[in-house]
């Protein structure tokens, strides 16, 4: 089991992005991404999933738009307690040089610091937090 600090970066490899800056957040059971756009699309195969990673004033924003077939909706409880009904997706993350397979809520993040909150769901069994520190898998690529 790896010891990971209060906020880290990671790479999102499905979705090109690389030292996307992360939160760990152990009072949150899921993680969260920033993003913008976010809409069902009707195709000729049936409804999917457009959305933008992130908001146009964040430096890694591209603009790209990533179009799922697979995805769910999700009530989730925010920071204040209301319940919304956001996206789930599914996508792997790098840490430690190591992939997993996570699952995010998109969400509006881009007053927040980190456009990633890694929660309880995600670290259980793989990470240990140590709050005291940070940036440790992302040390480790350099």
């Amino acid at each position: 089991m790896e010891i990971i600090g209060r906020f880290d970066k990671a790479h999102l490899p499905l979705w090109n992005q690389k030292n996307v800056p992360i939160k760990i957040d152990t009072g949150a059971y899921s993680c969260s991404i920033d993003s913008s756009k976010v809409r069902e699309i009707q195709t000729e195969s049936g409804t999917k999933l457009s959305f933008v990673l992130f908001h146009p004033k964040h430096p890694l924003y591209t603009g790209e738009k990533i179009v799922l077939e697979k995805y769910k909706k999700k009530k989730v409880k925010n920071s204040f307690g209301i319940a919304q009904e956001r996206f789930l997706v599914k996508t792997k993350i790098e840490l430690f040089g190591k992939s997993f397979t996570g699952e995010f809520t998109l969400s509006n993040r881009s007053k927040m610091r980190f456009p990633i909150l890694i929660g309880r769901k995600l670290l259980s069994g793989r990470f240990l937090v140590d709050t005291s520190k940070k940036n440790l898998s992302f040390s480790l690529d350099l």
